[in-house]
């Protein structure tokens, strides 16, 4: 009974932070399918990290508010219905997710399991021979709520996309990778500094202050 209590006070206590979430209001009224965009927004313009032209891969993707960002980033010059930017593409932008999203004009989404290689293998192929400028990665496992099997289910899914930016970002290119902080934290961040000439470690404004979550940001392969 008392774990049932706990339980509605914290579905409570999120969906009141949920409804008065500044950014939550803000991607509503802008078009935005959540408020993480504002996370890859702050980090774009913290490390000017997209420019029109690039092909970008956008690992865990659903609902699609990354690439949403991306696309607006690719062609600024117009908008739609709900604030979708519309018109000529200035870009590449290929999606991936386990789950399903509604299609974004110019977004080549595929649905999948990122840790199977069939699914690794048609992103290879929807990517044609042609080097990434960025990878872009919101990816996060299902939590067990045991600390060492979360642990490595996360860094399983950040090597898995080190590997992919080893064969097939350009040497300038850049990795985005959501991590959280805790058990294997160090770790990761060592990895990335292995592969990156440039590691940085940035916790965007939209990311909410309870959260553990933080961003890793690697630019130019060693």
């Amino acid at each position: 009974m008392k774990t049932n209590t706990k339980s509605k006070k914290l579905n409570k206590a999120w969906l009141n932070d949920h409804v008065t979430d500044p950014y939550v209001k803000l991607a509503q009224k802008e078009g935005y399918r959540s408020r993480a965009a504002y996370k890859l927004k702050e980090l774009d313009e913290e490390f000017q990290l997209t420019r029109p032209g690039q092909v970008v891969v956008d690992l865990g993707a659903a609902p699609g508010a990354w690439s949403q960002y991306l696309r607006r980033r690719f062609a600024p010059k117009e908008a739609g219905a709900g604030g979708a930017a519309v018109g000529q593409l200035n870009g590449r932008i290929i999606a991936l997710d386990l789950l399903d999203f509604e299609p974004i004009e110019g977004v080549q989404f595929i649905q999948g399991d990122f840790r199977e290689d069939e699914v690794l293998a048609q992103l290879e192929a929807a990517l044609e021979g042609r080097p990434v400028d960025l990878v872009v990665s919101d990816m996060a496992p299902n939590l067990s709520g045991i600390a060492s099997t979360d642990a490595a289910r996360i860094a399983h899914l950040i090597e898995l996309a080190l590997d992919f930016c080893a064969h097939h970002l350009k040497p300038e290119g850049a990795l985005v990778a959501k991590v959280f902080h805790g058990s294997g934290y160090d770790q990761l961040v060592e990895a990335f500094r292995q592969q990156f000439r440039r590691v940085k470690v940035h916790k965007p404004k939209a990311s909410r202050d309870r959260s553990s979550e933080t961003f890793l940001v690697g630019i130019g392969l060693k």
